[in-house]
């Protein structure tokens, strides 16, 4: 099995779960049950019924692609599980979308667009996607899930560091694309172009950080959508990692990679000290640094939770309680 073929593989491995890295302690209270993984290759991921996907870019446009080593498009099912239930991925996508669900009941003009995680391997489509909006769209939010190119890998430097990929980051191009259709279209999506925001999670997380912090766009405009404005009204950051060169930093000190904008939006920033895969500490120092430059931050850091747990419900707390405390914060913000 080579290395690109072996990705989604990996991918089961990297959302959950439980790696131990906070020692056997975090590793025991955060285990979940595993079971069988499911792939289905040359399989295009599709919504269900109430979403609209549109592509990022023109069909006949040729924009770069990710580590696919060739691989068709491939979707599957996760494991370990997750609050009790199986969770859904995509992998090898090099044609991104985003898909837009309508608000239910009164139209606030608000909009979210959702960033799920899957360690920049895959995109936990309905974890972190589109179970997301079926949340927010109650609250009368538009909401659109992004599925951006991936993967491209993140790799180690002989001292053991984190190293970003080479080249340009190509989630953050099909993000800040996102953003400027949005705007663009506002009046056809009936939406408030001032009121778009990010919610990310894990490696979504990050890029919410990085559409934040992008102070001008990282691929050569296309056409008029990419003359709006690409960064986001609001964020919300959700168990992020990859803001530290080491995988359990000691100082609360962000990698060099980490642009930070004193015009990054509004940001909400929510984690569980027990995160056994991303160190709480990349909450602590982003949140630090945001502030260093008169970036509005609030925080909701819990005792457990452990990791990716999107919207299910479990025993812990912050699995029940963030949704509320985070439409809380968009009232707050004027956003709602």
């Amino acid at each position: 099995m080579n290395r690109i073929k072996s990705l989604s593989l990996l991918t089961v491995l990297m959302l959950g779960m439980s790696s131990g890295a906070n020692g056997q302690e975090a590793a025991d209270e955060c285990a979940r049950p595993k079971v069988e993984k499911v792939e289905r290759p040359n399989v295009v991921w599709q919504p269900g019924p109430g979403g609209n996907q549109v592509p990022l870019w023109p069909e006949n446009l040729k924009i770069q692609t990710p580590e696919t080593d060739g691989n068709p498009e491939m979707v599957g099912n996760g494991s370990p599980l997750v609050a009790g239930r199986i969770w859904n991925w995509a992998t090898y996508v090099s044609r991104p979308t985003m898909t837009i669900f309508p608000p239910k009941g009164e139209n606030t003009g608000a909009t979210m667009l959702v960033l799920p995680g899957g360690g920049y391997v895959a995109i936990a489509m309905d974890l972190e996607g589109t179970e997301i909006c079926d949340w927010i769209t109650q609250h009368g939010v538009t909401c659109v899930v992004l599925k951006y190119r991936t993967p491209q890998i993140w790799g180690r430097g002989e001292d053991g560091s984190r190293l970003p990929p080479e080249g340009d980051l190509l989630p953050l191009q099909d993000a800040q694309r996102a953003m400027g259709l949005l705007r663009s279209q506002a009046s056809s999506y009936e939406i408030n172009p001032d009121k778009i925001g990010v919610i990310g999670f894990s490696s979504g997380a990050h890029l919410a950080a990085a559409v934040s912090n992008a102070n001008e766009r990282t691929y050569d405009p296309v056409d008029a959508a990419d003359e709006a404005s690409a960064r986001p009204n609001y964020a919300i950051v959700m168990y992020p990692g990859k803001f530290m060169s080491e995988r359990r930093p000691k100082r609360l000190e962000l990698a060099p990679w980490m642009e930070i904008s004193a015009e990054a939006p509004p940001t909400l920033l929510i984690h569980a000290m027990n995160d056994d895969s991303n160190d709480i500490r990349n909450t602590m120092a982003y949140a630090l640094a945001l502030n260093d430059v008169g970036v509005p931050v609030d925080m909701r850091i819990f005792a457990k939770g452990c990791h990716a747990f999107g919207l299910r419900p479990t025993d812990d707390p912050i699995t029940t309680e963030w949704p509320g405390l985070a439409v809380e914060w968009l009232r707050d913000i004027k956003i709602l």
